[in-house]
């Protein structure tokens, strides 16, 4: 049975699958081993024949690079590594010429301390822009102001021999907070949002939203009681007056002010504070975010009541007219396939498109990728190498993507700077193209199913009582009804069903307008989607 294709009543955020792309490690165009915007571009095709509908783009700003990007000296510039603003011109151009979305990172929280912004704060108390990042002077006994700490570890406070204060950076010490405090930071960075919106970006994913606000008073933070041996240093504090204070949703209502002006454009964000937190991030009558990113996916545990529960939290947490999220990747998590393995792998990327509200997913997670094994003493990433020990190296993940089965796995002719991983020869697009059964097979016929089925974008997402560890939801519209079943176990299962059925697509790829009667069975690993026929048996 044909059906029409997404409601083009919809925001295109709402009808589309978002595809997250970290550009170090998507494709090499010159060599270099680092990926650039004319290998992406290059690539543009391959995202075409998957079926996403909208890329969100990690940092491609002027950086040093001491995290990766997200440490910006130049809010208007493509760093060289990446190629030129030209260069990012003609990538906007070739995805809108696909009917693909571009969807850029921006780091509002915090600049490099190379940024001009900064260069000038630190050069003398009276400068201008002193009080564009957030200074204090010492506390009585000449140490920091109080006991606030970085996420990357040590004092969240750098003291500037210069000017005698300090200095605040909940990231890197390399990553001085703005003061969004100050009216001409919030003005500044409004030119920078016009700035790309007027080179046709459709939206923008915020980084780290949350912390863009910290007290004024400098209180300490209380005592965090879940801490233990076990739980990284930085996390020794309650985050109460450094996290998601309340001047924080009005500078992402500004934000959204200013995509507002432009149309069909969407603002994303990261989020902290958990589940019962993001519905504030929403807030139709002063609005915010569209998409409040959702990470829950990636942090429950992986089986039937833990996925139910989990689902349901979040459904009751955002407010009733707001427009669910769904992540299976990120630059910043281990990798599905690795944290649950492949054929699991298969059973979130049917939940990941068959949940009410959008889906992103991470490069590389259309083929099974797994994390990379790489050591401490190996490591790129400084959050591993200031708080050692505790698994929060963050390059296994950021690991090439794989294009063929080769030595360099078609990423680039140089080293690689990152290695490649294992299971390259068959988790890789080149040999999961000719193989109809293949998990790259699994997603393209996904994001195709949600994007034709008014039913799965759209309609009323109706939660069922577990049955031996399969997670079962309905999704229903006026005349439809779909039954999703997941087997979350390497053991076969049976469902009872009061209505009869046709399967219309199994993870397994091997079962089509198959009927089923009064018991569904499946196989381990298995997750399917059912069309629900309206007699009742």
């Amino acid at each position: 049975m044909v059906h029409q294709r997404a409601d083009s009543r919809l925001e295109w955020w709402k009808c589309c699958s978002i595809y997250q792309i970290y550009p170090r490690s998507f494709q090499d165009s010159d060599g270099d081993g680092v990926g650039d915007l004319n290998g992406l571009l290059s690539r543009v095709d391959y995202l075409a024949w998957l079926g996403v509908g909208a890329v969100w783009l990690s940092p491609v700003y002027r950086s040093p690079m001491r995290d990766f990007g997200y440490d910006i000296s130049d809010y208007t510039d493509v760093d060289p590594l990446f190629g030129t603003l030209t260069d990012f011109d003609r990538l906007v151009a070739a995805l809108h010429e696909r009917d693909i979305k571009l969807i850029l990172d921006v780091v509002p929280n915090h600049t490099s301390d190379q940024h001009p912004w900064f260069v000038e704060s630190r050069s003398s108390r009276d400068d201008p822009k002193r009080n564009w990042y957030v200074w204090a002077d010492p506390d009585a006994d000449g140490g920091p102001p109080n006991n606030w700490l970085s996420r990357f570890g040590g004092s969240a406070w750098e003291w500037d021999a210069r000017t005698e204060q300090y200095y605040y950076h909940a990231f890197l010490q390399e990553q001085p907070d703005l003061n969004w405090r100050n009216p001409a930071v919030r003005f500044a960075f409004a030119d920078v949002l016009r700035f790309w919106l007027r080179r046709g970006v459709d939206g923008f994913r915020v980084d780290a939203s949350a912390v863009l606000a910290e007290d004024p008073l400098l209180r300490d933070e209380p005592p965090n009681p879940d801490f233990d041996s076990k739980t990284p240093p930085p996390e020794r504090f309650k985050r109460v007056f450094t996290d998601a204070r309340p001047e924080t949703m009005s500078y992402i209502e500004e934000m959204r002010a200013i995509i507002e002006e432009f149309p069909d454009r969407a603002l994303l964000g990261e989020v902290q504070g958990g589940i019962d937190r993001i519905g504030q991030f929403y807030d139709a009558e002063r609005p915010r975010f569209h998409l409040p990113l959702n990470f829950l996916l990636l942090d429950t545990d992986w089986d039937a009541t833990s996925l139910a529960a989990g689902i349901d939290q979040y459904i009751n947490a955002i407010p009733d007219d707001a427009w669910p999220v769904w992540i299976l990747g990120s630059h910043d998590k281990p990798r599905i396939a690795t944290r649950i393995g492949i054929e699991q792998a298969r059973i979130a990327a049917m939940l990941l498109f068959t949940l009410p509200g959008t889906p992103i997913f991470y490069a590389g997670d259309e083929i099974g990728m797994p994390n990379s094994v790489i050591s401490s003493e190996e490591a790129r990433d400084q959050f591993e190498a200031l708080v050692p020990g505790y698994g929060l190296n963050r390059d296994p993940e950021r690991a090439p993507m794989r294009w063929d089965g080769n030595e360099k796995a078609g990423f680039t002719s140089g080293e690689p700077w990152l290695p490649l991983g294992d299971h390259v020869k068959e988790r890789n697009v080149a040999a999961q193209l000719s193989d109809d059964r293949s998990v790259l097979s699994l997603y393209r016929q996904l994001m195709a199913l949600r994007q034709t089925e008014p039913t799965l974008h759209s309609g009323q997402f109706q939660p069922l009582r577990s049955q031996s560890q399969v997670l079962l939801f309905e999704r229903c519209s006026d005349d439809r009804r779909l039954l999703i079943a997941l087997n979350t176990t390497t053991g076969s299962h049976t469902v009872a069903l009061h209505d009869r059925g046709m399967l219309r697509l199994s993870t397994h790829l091997d079962r089509l307008d198959e009927p089923v009667a009064s018991q569904l069975h499946l196989r381990p690993n298995e997750g399917v989607v059912m069309e629900m026929l309206t007699s009742s048996l």
